[in-house]
């Protein structure tokens, strides 16, 4: 039978993994003679992956980034970012009490990330988290990601859980498209990585802590997207 739901994004929703994300992107930069980037800067960046995270920086300083250097500086993104895994990365307060709630109520937990699968394998089993998700969905699980919606519904999918249960939680306005136009409802956190607050992308519920992540919220928020759908 088919669980209800809950979706994490990983890189500033469940993981504060900045510091450890803002050293490889440094890392690549250097090799490119580009400046470092400052914790402020990072969060203009972050959000679709390393390549894209390299790539805009290019685009912030307004120089050409041909694809061979762009795939040379990416490599070494990753080789830096999975030789310090899990660096300084830690879970956000009140992950853990949030993660008991659900699972105690018979939900199923899922990770989709826009993070390599590998890296985000490896984040999680060395936070010692692996156990509490059914699924983990990196932005190479499946031939699409975020904002796709099928990334998100084949998580789900992958997770034995039930889409028309389902919730999403994210920092950034990628996550809140990609659960909008799944139509599932979405959370947004306001403490993750983006430069604009979440409130401007229009998402289901915002929570400024994970106590806030309550099992009255996803019910609430599942009932009214049944309600929803319901109507003619």
């Amino acid at each position: 039978m088919q669980r209800p739901i809950i979706v994490f994004d990983l890189d500033g929703t469940l993981i504060d993994t900045a510091p450890d994300l803002l050293a490889s992107l440094n890392h690549s930069l250097a090799a490119g003679d580009l400046p470092a980037v400052d914790e402020i800067g990072f969060k203009r960046f972050v959000g679709q992956g390393g390549r894209v995270m390299i790539e805009r920086a290019y685009a912030a300083r307004q120089k050409a980034l041909a694809s061979d250097e762009h795939d040379r500086l990416l490599q070494l993104f990753l080789d830096h970012y999975t030789a310090s895994i899990p660096g300084k990365s830690r879970p956000y307060p009140g992950v853990l009490k949030a993660i008991a709630r659900f699972e105690e109520a018979g939900y199923a937990l899922a990770v989709c990330t826009n993070k390599y699968e590998a890296n985000s394998l490896a984040l999680i089993a060395a936070l010692g988290l692996t156990r509490h998700f059914t699924a983990i969905a990196g932005q190479d699980t499946f031939p699409f990601r975020k904002p796709d919606p099928r990334h998100l519904l084949r998580t789900i999918e992958l997770a034995g859980g039930d889409p028309e249960r389902a919730v999403m939680v994210g920092d950034s306005q990628t996550d809140i498209d990609t659960a909008k136009a799944a139509g599932i409802p979405v959370v947004a956190v306001d403490f993750g990585y983006t430069d604009r607050h979440v409130r401007e992308f229009e998402p289901s519920a915002i929570i400024s802590h994970f106590d806030e992540l309550t099992l009255g919220l996803a019910e609430r928020l599942i009932a009214a997207a049944r309600s929803a759908r319901q109507k003619p």
